[in-house]
């Protein structure tokens, strides 16, 4: 495998050569870099980009890191992608400021960078497709305090803290909760690394230390499953658990009445978005900073809806 620093050379070695001419639509190449593909979350945002690339006759690859804590490899292969010259790229930030290095770099020769689901810390990228965490946090804290009756303790386990999802989510809840609950307290804030084992595990010291526990906010798919497997494991009754995006376990749960709801993101919304975003800065369009691909509540009661029933995956 090349070294970090051997692929930061070949793709500045190719920079210096300079960037080919124009090429025709079905010679473009748009490298999307996600945060892995430990969650089948990253499957509907590579369905989107390939519907948006048939559309626009342009060429993608999608590929991300085992799990989304490898942030290195993550940097690896962008360095990669960023060497074969693409026409523009997407990227999807693990940590929101260890790739602007790279990202300047791209710019600087003229590469497009689309952000989605994750921005980086920088005004680098042409726009960012994404979900207002902040906002969709926010409403899984208005509906756990309507599910706990407004009152009692509460915990968070979070997938990261580096990723601008992962901040966002996070102090999406706890600001809505500090500002508008006096009576609900969060008596802690874990972080599972988005892998449900080690979520669970989590999950299952936050409830061991906090007996009077009433509710448990995950902030994506493995923090939600984690809590799932902990309550299931420990036997916990009394504790009303709100999630973050779908996937079958996640839905499974919800349907059976382990878990109250859980907000869904429009995954295949976002790759879609991020790709045509792409094709309209190679062609000079002026975008917005961001691309709200918006977010939806679901629960018992609607998630056989159709609109609910376009934005989940399995």
């Amino acid at each position: 495998m090349l070294s970090r620093r051997l692929l930061i050379g070949a793709f500045s070695a190719t920079l210096a050569l300079g960037s080919a001419p124009a090429a025709m639509a079905q010679d473009i190449y748009i490298p999307l870099i996600s945060k892995g593909f430990q969650h089948q979350f990253w499957q509907a945002v590579k369905s989107g980009a390939d519907q948006a690339a048939a559309e626009f006759g342009v060429r993608i690859t999608f590929e991300g890191p085992d799990n989304e804590t490898m942030v290195d490899r993550q940097i690896d292969m962008l360095a990669a992608a960023l060497a074969n010259n693409p026409s523009a790229i997407g990227f999807a930030a693990l940590d929101s400021q260890a790739a602007i290095p790279l990202l300047q770099q791209a710019a600087d020769a003229g590469i497009p960078v689309i952000a989605f689901d994750s921005g980086v810390e920088s005004d680098i990228p042409a726009t960012t497709a994404t979900t207002d965490n902040v906002a969709a946090a926010a409403l899984a804290a208005d509906k756990m305090a309507e599910l706990i009756g407004g009152a009692g303790k509460v915990a968070v386990v979070a997938h990261d803290q580096t990723s601008r999802t992962g901040i966002d989510r996070r102090d999406g809840f706890l600001n809505q909760i500090e500002a508008n609950y006096p009576d609900i307290e969060v008596v802690s804030v874990q972080y599972g690394a988005g892998d449900q084992l080690q979520s669970t595990e989590v999950a299952k010291a936050i409830l061991t230390a906090n007996p009077d526990l009433v509710g448990m906010f995950g902030t994506n798919e493995g923090s939600a499953i984690g809590i799932v497997n902990a309550i299931r494991e420990m036997a916990t009754e009394g504790v009303t658990i709100i999630g973050y995006d779908s996937g079958k376990a996640q839905t499974d749960a919800i349907r059976e009445g382990l878990m109250a709801g859980a907000i869904t993101q429009n995954p295949v919304g976002i790759g879609y978005e991020t790709v045509k975003a792409a094709v309209a800065a190679m062609n000079g369009e002026e975008l917005p900073a961001i691309i709200d691909t918006g977010f939806y509540y679901y629960d018992q009661s609607n998630i056989d809806d159709a609109e609910i029933q376009a934005v989940l995956y399995d």
